[in-house]
């Protein structure tokens, strides 16, 4: 006997030779009390990690256990096609080749997704091969094929025809460089420094001005009004008249409403109804326009003027720039504030107005929460209880 395990040599041909005879297969004895692990699917972006490893090592365990007490096991494989991280990781191949989608074309696109797709998906077939794990390949799936296509559709379809599905504009949260929406938990929050930028907002008849402050300048061309409170008594003089938007001549109202916090900054706020979600909220109440004043793709558009074209951010920074000149920065101060990223691209999300479709969730969770599953460990159960309660229609 060697001193050391080789593993390799051990292992050669092992994988293969249960493959061939059949051991992983299920569904032979229709009388044994059937078993199934659906696997978790990889997304086919990438290779496997050592999370995979750890967790499909535990689910193969569990699986050859309950085959050899006689049940009939199945360990279901497959993978997952993960849309818009595989069409990111797509994007990120093209710009290094020195094209992108658009100068493709759809079907060219779709073919190159489609090679990813297959170039990763055999990696990760060896990986579980080197893991060991005793899947039934018979019964393999992905996310795209025509049967699971055919039961989203009509999942959809049916969650439509209920009244669970609708259609409508919301501040959703926006991805500029895959140009889509994202869901909430696709959005990673991080704690970043940014600027608070104070700005003067010149009254239209040249008394003076008011002060707001705001970490986003670049949205200050959708501007629809500026805010206080209704019973603050530092700014009851100035309701109902208008200031311009700063380097602009276009006028908007001093309005009031109870969200505005007194005590915050200088107690006034401006009001972006198609930028913000509070601000969107705000602007329904009170019957105001909803203008975006960024394309798609996070420049800005034909509302900013002669920033038209540029790069929000580049927007930002000459906008600032220009603004002092005209003395209309009271200050900059340094600012710590937790700012949305975008799980997919790792772009710095955008809220944005937007017609979606999203999923009712009232009804949903509360029949989730009166389910009967059984959570093993149970702590488990309160961490789902807590996902399920006061849930947020889910845009998709």
């Amino acid at each position: 006997m060697n001193k050391t395990y080789d593993f390799k040599a051990i292992e050669k041909g092992k994988y293969e030779h249960w493959k061939q005879r059949g051991f992983f297969e299920s569904g032979k004895d229709k009388h044994k009390e059937p078993f199934t692990i659906v696997i978790p699917p990889p997304n086919v972006t990438g290779k496997l990690h050592l999370g995979h490893a750890w967790d499909q090592t535990i689910q193969d365990i569990i699986i050859r256990r309950k085959r050899m007490q006689g049940y009939d096991a199945l360990y279901l494989p497959g993978m997952d096609h993960a849309g818009i991280a595989t069409q990111a990781k797509v994007d990120e191949r093209l710009r290094n080749m020195g094209t992108n989608r658009y100068e493709l074309g759809r079907e060219a696109f779709l073919e190159r997704a489609w090679a990813w797709k297959h170039e990763y998906a055999e990696v990760i077939k060896k990986q579980w091969a080197a893991i060991g794990i005793s899947v039934d390949y018979n019964k393999e799936r992905f996310t795209l094929d025509k049967k699971l296509n055919d039961a989203v559709n009509h999942v959809f379809i049916s969650l439509y025809n209920k009244g669970y599905i609708y259609r409508d504009y919301r501040i959703i949260s926006w991805d500029s460089d895959a140009k889509t929406a994202l869901s909430n938990i696709e959005v990673e929050y991080k704690e970043s420094q940014s600027k608070l930028y104070y700005f003067k907002y010149p009254f239209v008849d040249g008394t003076g001005f008011m002060e707001i402050a705001t970490t986003r300048p670049e949205t200050m061309f959708a501007d629809q009004a500026l805010m206080v409170h209704p019973e603050d008594e530092r700014y009851q003089h100035v309701i109902g008249t208008y200031v311009y938007i700063p380097g602009t001549t276009v006028d908007i109202p001093i309005i009031t409403d109870d969200y505005v916090d007194m005590s915050f900054g200088t107690g006034v706020v401006k009001v972006t109804p198609a930028h913000d979600p509070n601000d969107f909220e705000v602007g329904k109440r009170h019957d105001l326009k909803m203008p975006l004043c960024m394309e798609e793709d996070g420049t800005m558009n034909h509302y900013a003027h002669k920033y038209e074209g540029m790069d929000r951010f580049e927007c930002r920074k000459q906008l600032v720039k220009d603004l002092e000149a005209l003395g209309l920065v009271k200050e900059i101060n340094d600012y710590t504030n937790n700012v949305g990223y975008s799980e997919r691209t790792g772009v710095m999300v955008e809220p944005r107005l937007s017609l979606q479709w999203f999923v009712k969730m009232d009804e949903l969770s509360k029949e989730a929460l009166s389910s009967q599953v059984q959570f093993v460990p149970n702590r488990f159960r309160k961490i789902f209880d807590s996902w399920m309660t006061d849930t947020y229609d889910w845009c998709i």
